[in-house]
């Protein structure tokens, strides 16, 4: 069952752009059993993700790998070529060699700031223009994205001009009115499920294209926000930023089939992302906690004070699984040759290992086992 959800109308200056419908659609609120039934399914299981979140230890370090790998995800299926090693090395300063790792750590801090704003200000128009600014800003854009502002002029997605474009989104006045249309649709939460709502929100969004670049990242970005503003979730451990990544060709088909009108093939895909995520997330949670409980019972059974600051030092590593004599002397407030001694022991215990052989001056070490779990 196809749904309008608007149509290619031909402009004054000869291309054609789309012009959505008055959203959401009456047709959208009929939802056929078998859509239902697989959003009970991924509700069930984003249930199970959050009961065995809450029981991790040292949650809010982990919370921070999870975060890093969507960011690096989402900031990929634009063209960012940085690995999540990249952002980690970026972020703590160890860096030897220069990427484009700050698209990646934008994305983080336009997640942190959303987030928490969320607190103060429903989401809205006005909330993402400020998401937007924290993620664009000194960013790497592929046309001038002027931050926080919605576009003032045509754009369009592939080709060379409007007229050769894959897809050419609303022009300025029906954007406006579209946008009018979103943020009411953003404040109606009870005539959708969660997950259904989360899911049109994103492929709308996208199809009104509201920032001259960045719409990708941000409506990513917009996913993860809702999905703990609407308590689908108690913490943001469920990114899908990786699952588009990894069906990058068919998250772009079934985007553009929803402008055509195939909307419940896109909630398909999308509640498949959430169902096989959610399950990935489940499988990491499970193993980080047993590397935990491992390495962490190795550094309880040292003298006492060597467990100590080794118990300090594991827990940081959560965070930042990739460091230096350096970094963890500013941990511990040890002397170089002390913060040296420490790593040599995680090392013997198994838990640290060279990031690179030969010998630097401030040599980087990696909690590869922890990393894997995350990156494989």
């Amino acid at each position: 069952m196809d749904i309008e959800i608007g149509k290619n109308v031909k402009q004054k200056e000869g291309f054609s752009a789309f012009i959505p419908s008055p959203f959401p659609p009456k047709d959208i609120l009929s939802l056929p059993k078998e859509i239902l039934a697989k959003a009970d399914e991924a509700r069930g299981l984003m249930g199970r993700l959050d009961g065995i979140t809450n029981i991790l230890p040292d949650v809010e370090f982990f919370l921070q790998m999870f975060v890093t790998k969507d960011a690096t995800s989402s900031a990929q299926i634009e063209g960012t070529r940085a690995t999540m090693i990249d952002a980690i090395e970026k972020k703590i300063g160890v860096a030897t060699k220069e990427t484009d790792a700050d698209d990646i750590l934008f994305y983080i801090k336009a997640l942190n700031f959303g987030t928490k704003r969320l607190d103060s200000l429903p989401l809205s128009s006005r909330l993402i223009k400020e998401i937007h600014s924290k993620l664009m800003t000194g960013a790497r854009s592929t046309h001038f994205a002027n931050p926080g502002e919605f576009r003032a002029s045509q754009n369009w997605i592939s080709g060379t001009s409007p007229s050769n474009a894959l897809f050419v989104p609303p022009p300025v006045d029906e954007m406006n009115q579209a946008l009018g249309d979103f943020d009411e649709f953003l404040h109606d939460e009870k005539s959708f499920l969660p997950l259904m709502h989360i899911g049109l929100m994103h492929a709308q969004f996208e199809t009104i294209h509201p920032f001259l670049d960045g719409n990708g990242r941000t409506g990513r970005l917009l996913i993860t926000m809702l999905l703990c503003h609407r308590k689908l979730l108690e913490r943001p451990v469920l990114f899908l930023s990786s699952y588009f990544k990894h069906n990058q060709k068919v998250y772009y088909a079934r985007l553009h089939g929803y402008h055509e009108g195939e909307v419940m093939q896109w909630l398909d895909f999308f509640l498949d992302g959430v169902i096989e995520t959610a399950n990935e997330s489940i499988k990491i949670s499970k193993e980080i906690r047993e590397i935990r409980d491992n390495d962490m019972a190795k550094i309880q059974a040292l003298a006492k004070r060597e467990s100590e600051s080794g118990v300090l030092v594991l827990s940081k590593l959560f965070a930042n699984p990739i460091i230096s004599a350096r970094i963890i002397g500013k941990w511990t407030e040890f002397t170089r040759a002390g913060a040296q001694g420490v790593i040599d022991r995680f090392i013997k215990l198994g838990i640290l290992e060279p990031k690179e052989e030969g010998e630097t001056y401030d040599r980087t070490y990696v909690y590869k086992r922890y990393l894997n779990a995350f990156i494989k």
